[in-house]
């Protein structure tokens, strides 16, 4: 598809969300952008093909120009974009309303680390106090966050959060599940269960934490046992999870390399939290897309022709 005819399909189904919304009357002359166009922006911008805002904002005044007449600098266009940050995780999860999977369907579960900085550079960060030093099996030691995907079989993101990397997966977990209970409106990227059903990895398990989350939550986790338990499963057991596990490890690839949150470099908690929205939203708008021109929903790769 020619980027012209995928950012009008994008800004098509941004402007149908956000005409379900009240406008809040302000203050002051209007925007230079409406907030459909600033959301539309803020989804195209996280595509791997600009390293950095700093590029794709010379990107959008050399080549975006005809479509956004009043573009105005990139530090207004932030500005917008803090204005109209809380829309991005519903806006993720309307983008996907047309193919969510049943609400009989499973959840895929899985955590995976996002550095923010190199570990072994001296001082605090501009993060000190939020992220911190973990371990993950694709980064080793690393300093930056601990990331929680939900999806539903066919790659749809459902839910999301993160928290510092030294924090496992059951930790994310449990507030994840909390939240979902008992909904929270400061927190809306961890979705709403499809059925209470979650497939995840051995970070997952536990022979205490799956009987309290079930009690508490009733949410039901088939996770694969833990080398030094004495439960083990059949290795053709074992191979099939992982069969169908591999939906997720693709969904995290996607949102880590094709929308580049692994090579981000965030100097801001909310600044994070908008840029991993958005990557959710475009990942969600994409599937969509694929599965209205008959094509796999994760084949990104080929999707847009730049």
């Amino acid at each position: 598809m020619d980027m012209e005819t995928f950012l009008t399909t994008l800004y098509v189904r941004v402007d149908e969300f956000c005409r379900t919304l009240p406008v809040a009357p302000r203050p002051g002359p209007a925007a230079a952008l409406d907030r459909s166009e600033v959301l539309t922006l803020a989804l195209f911008g996280q595509w791997a093909r600009f390293p950095s805002e700093r590029d794709f904002s010379r990107f959008a005044d050399a080549r975006l120009r005809p479509y956004f007449p009043r573009l105005p600098h990139r530090s207004q266009v932030n500005r917008l974009l803090r204005t109209h940050q809380a829309l991005l995780a519903p806006l993720a999860f309307a983008l996907a309303a047309p193919i969510t999977a049943p609400a009989s369907s499973y959840e895929l579960l899985d955590g995976t680390g996002v550095p923010v900085r190199n570990r072994a550079r001296r001082g605090r960060g501009w993060l000190a106090g939020l992220a911190d030093t973990g371990w993950c099996t694709r980064l080793g030691f690393y300093h930056g966050f601990r990331l929680l995907l939900a999806c539903d079989p066919r790659g749809v993101i459902t839910g999301f959060g993160f928290g510092p990397a030294s924090r496992n997966d059951r930790h994310l977990a449990e507030t994840f599940f909390a939240v979902r209970a008992q909904p929270d409106p400061r927190l809306p990227s961890v979705g709403v269960p499809l059925s209470g059903e979650y497939l995840a990895d051995t970070g997952f398990a536990g022979t205490t934490v799956i009987p309290h989350w079930i009690t508490a939550y009733t949410a039901w986790v088939c996770a694969s046992p833990q080398r030094d338990s004495h439960a083990r499963w059949p290795r053709a057991l074992r191979r099939q999870v992982a069969s169908w596990r591999q939906i997720i490890e693709t969904v995290q690839d996607r949102v880590l390399t094709t929308f580049r949150l692994a090579h981000e470099r965030p100097h801001a908690l909310d600044g994070f939290q908008a840029r991993l929205a958005a990557k959710v939203a475009l990942h969600n708008f994409c599937c969509w897309l694929n599965q209205q021109l008959g094509r796999p929903l994760l084949a990104f790769a080929d999707l847009l022709g730049w």
